[in-house]
C-alpha cells in the first residue's frame, strides 16, 4: 500500500521503522518543523525527521496543516492510507478525505478511555493497572473515531511514564501492520466508540508536578511515576526546590502531618501524607544532579519535623 506517514516524537519511530521494512511504500513522511531545544535553544529536528533522513525518505514539515498549500501538496500523492502516530497537529476534514481508504491513528490508550495528549501519563497518575494501544479510523474529533484494533498491556507497579511509553511504542508497529493487513484483505472491521465511557487525558503542564501532601500516599506515588521524566514532581523545603524523582509507600499505617519529615533512613526521607508515610528514595535538589536520597543525606543535614511546602519559605 502507498502510505503517507505522519509522526513526530520517539514514540512514532518504531512504527515508521517497521513500515519502512515491510512491503508497504512510504511515499512521504510528514513531521513537525525543527524546534529549539536544550539550554542553547538550538533548532533540532524531530526523531521522526532524523530517522526518515537517514533512510532517504522524503520529509515534509508544515508549520500548520490547515494551510491550503499543505492540502495541495498531499493531494499530489496517490495514497492508499495516512498512518498517523503522535503527529502533534489536528487534520481537518479536507486532509482526512485525501487517502483512497482513510487515515489511521495509533493511540496509546484503550479508547475511549484517555482521549487526548497525555494518555500514558494520566493512566499511571490515576492508578490504572492496565492500558494498551488502539488503531482508530480518524475523524475530525479528538480521538473520537471508530476503533479498528486494540492491544492490552499491563501496567507494572514499577512502571513509570517513561518505561510504559517505551513498552507501548514497541507494541505499536505490530498492531499497525495487523491493521493494514486486514485493510488490504477486506477483513478490517470498525467499532463505534461509546462516548459515555470516555475519559480525557489533557496535555501536561509544569504546575501538574507540584505535590499536594494532603493527598494519599498512593496518589502522590502515582503522580511521581506518571510525571517522570517530564514535567516531574516537586516540592519545597524551606527556600529550596526539590524534584521528587522516586518514591516508595510504607506498608505500615503511620499517621503524621502531611508534608512533614517523619524520619531519615538508609532507604530515604520518610514524609507524612493524608493517610500514611511515603518515602522519597531519589531526588534532585535545584541546580544539582539527580541522586539517591541516601547520598543526599550524607552531605546535607535535614531535621525531622521539617515541612515540605507548596511554596518556598523565605
Amino acid at each position: 500500500m502507498n502510505i503517507v506517514f505522519m509522526g513526530t516524537p520517539e514514540f512514532s519511530v518504531p512504527t515508521l521503522q517497521q513500515l519502512h521494512k515491510s512491503n508497504h511504500n512510504i511515499q512521504l513522511v510528514v513531521t513537525q518543523p525543527d524546534r529549539p531545544k536544550g539550554r542553547g535553544r538550538e533548532s533540532m529536528p524531530s526523531p521522526i525527521k532524523l530517522f526518515a533522513s537517514e533512510e532517504g525518505l522524503p520529509v515534509f514539515q508544515p508549520e500548520k496543516c490547515s494551510a491550503p498549500e499543505v492540502e495541495n501538496i498531499l493531494r499530489k500523492y496517490d495514497t492508499d492510507v495516512f498512518v498517523v502516530v503522535a503527529f502533534g497537529q489536528i487534520l481537518n476534514k479536507n486532509l482526512l478525505s485525501i487517502p483512497r481508504n482513510f487515515c489511521i491513528n495509533l493511540h496509546s490508550s484503550l479508547l475511549p478511555k484517555y482521549r487526548g495528549a497525555a494518555p500514558i501519563n494520566w493512566a499511571i497518575i490515576n492508578g490504572e493497572t492496565e492500558t494498551g494501544i488502539t488503531t482508530m479510523k480518524m475523524d475530525s474529533g479528538l480521538d473520537t473515531g471508530d476503533i479498528l484494533l486494540t492491544h492490552k498491556v499491563s501496567i507494572a507497579p514499577s512502571d513509570d511514564a517513561k518505561s510504559l511509553h517505551d513498552t507501548l511504542a514497541l507494541e505499536g508497529p505490530t498492531l499497525m501492520l495487523d491493521t493494514l493487513k486486514k485493510l488490504e484483505s477486506g477483513t478490517l472491521k470498525s467499532i463505534r466508540q461509546n462516548s459515555d465511557h470516555s475519559t480525557y487525558a489533557p496535555k501536561l503542564k509544569k504546575k501538574d508536578g507540584l505535590i499536594d501532601w494532603n493527598q494519599s500516599a498512593f496518589k502522590i506515588h502515582n503522580r511521581v511515576r506518571g510525571l517522570l521524566p517530564w514535567p516531574g514532581t516537586h516540592s519545597f523545603l524551606g527556600s529550596r526546590r526539590f524534584q521528587i524523582c522516586k518514591t516508595e509507600i510504607k506498608t505500615t499505617r503511620e499517621l503524621s502531618q502531611p508534608g512533614m519529615i517523619v524520619r531519615l533512613s538508609d532507604i530515604g526521607i520518610e514524609v507524612g501524607t493524608a493517610d500514611g508515610i511515603i518515602t522519597i528514595t531519589e531526588l534532585q535538589p535545584e541546580g544539582k544532579k539527580k541522586m539517591h536520597a541516601r547520598n543526599f543525606l550524607f552531605g546535607h543535614k535535614l531535621a525531622t519535623g521539617s515541612q515540605f511546602t507548596k511554596k518556598p519559605l523565605t
